[in-house]
């Protein structure tokens, strides 16, 4: 059976060249063409495309509206977007919408039926700038996440003077009313002391936080 495309975009220069690209190919047909987010959404309910290809900037709304639509009423349909816009936030909310397949104008006919293909085989063609924005951004949210948890590791791990103070008089076997008189603070701020410690010793008990704290070096035997 043959390829069921629907072509959106409102340039002629590129609709219809895109659609005799399309229409030549011997797996592939065009079942419809519109220039309009309206006449798009019309199109998608009544031909039941396999894949949707679409531009983004409409004269009557967003692309992905489109895109959206798609992914709801025909789970089956694969969106491939081609259009000018290449930022982050037009990708991402295409991507988001579900497109699976970006690419840029650039790319010509036959690279278009070629990467339809592709997109039907369960590939995701994106051009190459896109790819490489994208590397960028995934390798700058590893590296926060990383940092975010070096950070949070060593606030975590890290006992003020009093915490230790109070932990080593736990280790000593003195309870929370003795250590109250020898720090000079009331019991309930021991209590407050130790419970900062299990938490960032993630601990639940006395026994654990001086074998913790032991093992992590930050106590005396």
């Amino acid at each position: 059976m043959k390829l069921r495309v629907l072509i959106v975009d409102d340039d002629p220069s590129v609709l219809q060249p895109f659609a005799a690209a399309v229409d030549a190919a011997p797996d592939m047909q065009v079942v419809g063409q519109a220039g309009t987010l309206a006449g798009g959404l019309h199109l998608l309910r009544n031909t039941r495309p396999d894949v949707l290809l679409v531009d983004l900037g409409l004269p009557d709304g967003d692309g992905t509206t489109l895109i959206a639509e798609a992914a709801r009423a025909l789970p089956d349909c694969e969106a491939m977007v081609v259009t000018v816009f290449g930022d982050e936030s037009h990708v991402l909310a295409a991507i988001e919408a579900g497109a699976t397949g970006y690419l840029l104008k650039d790319a010509t006919p036959a690279e278009i039926v070629e990467q339809l293909r592709v997109l039907k085989a369960g590939g995701s063609p994106i051009s190459a700038v896109i790819a490489r924005q994208m590397l960028r951004r995934s390798a700058a949210w590893a590296q926060a996440q990383r940092n975010a948890a070096s950070t949070t590791t060593d606030s975590d791990t890290t006992l003020s003077p009093r915490e230790r103070e109070v932990l080593e008089l736990c280790a000593k076997g003195y309870s929370y009313e003795e250590i109250a008189p020898l720090l000079q603070v009331s019991r309930h701020t021991v209590t407050t002391f130790v419970k900062r410690i299990y938490r960032k010793l993630q601990v639940h008990s006395r026994t654990e936080a001086v074998y913790e704290a032991r093992r992590m070096g930050l106590l005396r035997d």
